[in-house]
C-alpha cells in the first residue's frame, strides 16, 4: 500500500529540478527535468503503433476510454489498437491483449489493468522488446519495468469521500454520534485499498472519538471488499447488514461507497428494506448518479473526467515519439513493491446537488442532467 505523502513537496521538487535543468541551459542524458524516469529514448516514427489494454466495460468510464483513446491516437497520428477485457475480468484476457501488442510492435502500451498483480510478466516482456509501458489509472504492481503512471489522486479521492460522508450527516442531523457502514472495491485493484486508506485517514480520527460507529464492526479492507466492483455483489452485502444489525430501530446514518455503480446498489437495497435512505458516496459520475444526486437520494460522486485522464496519456505518448520525457507531477507517491512510479496526477473534485450544475458546467451530457 502506498504510504501518502504531501503533495507540495513533490511538486516543489520537481519545479527546482526543472528550474535547475533550465538553468544549465542542457539535460543530463537520460534525465527527465520533470523529476520522473529516464526520459530521452530516441522517439520513433510519428505514425507507429500505440496499444491500450483495457479492463472490463464495467463501468461507464471505462467504455467511454475505448472512444476516447481510439479516436484521440488516431487524431495524434498514431495506428491504434485498443482492446477491453472480456465481460468475465479474467486477466488472462488482457495477458494475452498486452502480448499481442508487443508482437505487432507496439512502441507504447497503456494498460488499465484488470489484475494489478498479475501482468508484470507481460510488462517485463514489453520493457525486454523496447517497448515503453504507462500504468493507466491502476498502478501495476510487481515490476520496475512501468515507465510511467498516469490517475487522478486516488488517495484524496478517499479522503473527499470521507470528509463528503462526515458533512453530509452532519447537515442532516447535527449532532452525532453517527453510525456508518464501509464498503471498498474489488481486492484485485490496486486502487481500492488506496480509495479506502484515504477515506479512513479522515473517518478514523472521528471513530476514535466515539463521534462515528461502525455499526456491524466491519472495519477492515478484507470485510469492506467488494468483488470484482459487482453491483450485485455490493447489493447483497447491504442486504445481509440490514438484516443482521438494522433489523430494529437503529439508524444507519452514513455508507462509504467507493464509487457510484456500488453506490447505487447500496441505495436499492435501503429502499427495498424500506428504510431510510443514509448519506451515500460515489465517484466517476456516472449518469444514473449524477439523476440521484440532482433527486435528492446519493449524496455525492467524485468528477475524474475520463477525457482529461486520455488526454494526459496520450500527451504522455507525443513526449515519448518526440524523443522527450512525459511530463509527471509525483515521484515519491507510488511504490509498487520494486520501484517508485514517476506519476502524473490529476486532481478530482467532489460533486454534489449544491455544486452539480458548475461541476458539470463542460461536459454536454451532465450538464444537461442538472437543469
Amino acid at each position: 500500500m502506498r504510504k501518502y505523502l504531501a503533495r507540495s513537496v513533490a511538486i516543489s521538487a520537481v519545479a527546482l529540478l526543472a528550474l535547475s535543468s533550465a538553468a544549465c541551459g542542457s539535460e543530463r542524458e537520460g534525465e527527465n527535468p520533470s523529476g520522473g524516469a529516464s526520459g530521452g529514448t530516441g522517439g520513433f516514427a510519428a505514425d507507429s503503433l500505440i496499444g491500450v489494454a483495457l479492463p472490463a466495460k464495467t463501468s461507464e468510464n471505462w467504455v467511454l476510454a475505448v472512444d476516447l483513446f481510439t479516436n484521440g491516437l488516431k487524431e495524434a497520428g498514431f495506428q491504434a489498437d485498443v482492446q477491453s477485457a472480456g465481460a468475465s475480468t479474467t486477466v488472462a484476457d488482457q495477458q494475452n491483449q498486452i502480448s499481442s501488442m508487443i508482437t505487432k510492435g507496439a512502441k507504447v502500451i497503456i494498460i488499465g489493468a484488470t489484475d494489478a498483480a498479475q501482468l508484470s510478466a507481460q510488462v517485463d516482456q514489453a520493457h525486454d522488446a523496447g517497448i515503453k509501458v504507462i500504468a493507466y489509472d491502476r498502478l501495476i504492481k510487481g515490476t520496475a519495468n512501468v515507465d510511467y503512471y498516469v490517475a487522478f489522486d486516488n488517495f484524496k479521492v478517499g479522503q473527499l469521500q470521507g470528509q463528503a460522508l462526515l458533512d453530509g450527516m452532519k447537515a442532516k442531523k447535527p449532532n452525532g454520534p453517527y453510525t456508518i457502514e464501509l464498503f471498498s472495491g474489488s481486492s484485485d485493484d490496486n486502487n481500492s485499498g488506496v480509495f479506502f486508506d484515504g477515506a479512513m485517514s479522515v473517518l478514523q480520527p472521528e471513530i476514535d472519538k466515539g463521534n462515528v460507529v461502525v455499526g456491524s464492526g466491519q472495519t477492515q479492507v478484507t470485510q469492506t471488499a467488494t468483488d470484482g466492483w459487482k453491483a450485485e455483489n455490493a447489493q447483497r452485502r447491504m442486504d445481509a447488514l440490514l438484516t443482521s444489525t438494522y433489523n430494529g430501530n437503529k439508524t444507519l446514518d452514513g455508507v462509504l461507497s467507493p464509487n457510484d455503480t456500488l453506490a447505487r446498489a447500496i441505495i436499492t437495497s435501503v429502499k427495498g428494506a424500506g428504510k431510510p435512505l443514509p448519506v451515500v458516496t460515489g465517484q466517476d459520475s456516472e449518469v444514473e448518479s449524477v439523476k440521484s444526486i440532482v433527486a435528492g437520494e446519493q449524496y455525492m460522486t467524485i468528477n475524474k473526467d475520463t477525457r482529461n485522464l486520455v488526454k494526459a496519456s496520450i500527451d504522455m505518448v507525443k513526449a515519448l515519439q518526440s524523443g522527450g520525457a512525459p511530463q509527471v507531477n509525483d515521484t515519491t507517491s507510488y511504490n509498487n513493491g520494486v520501484k517508485v512510479v514517476p506519476a502524473y496526477l490529476l486532481p478530482p473534485v467532489v460533486v454534489t446537488k449544491a455544486n452539480a450544475a458548475e461541476a458539470y458546467a463542460n461536459d454536454p451530457t451532465l450538464s444537461a442532467l442538472t437543469k
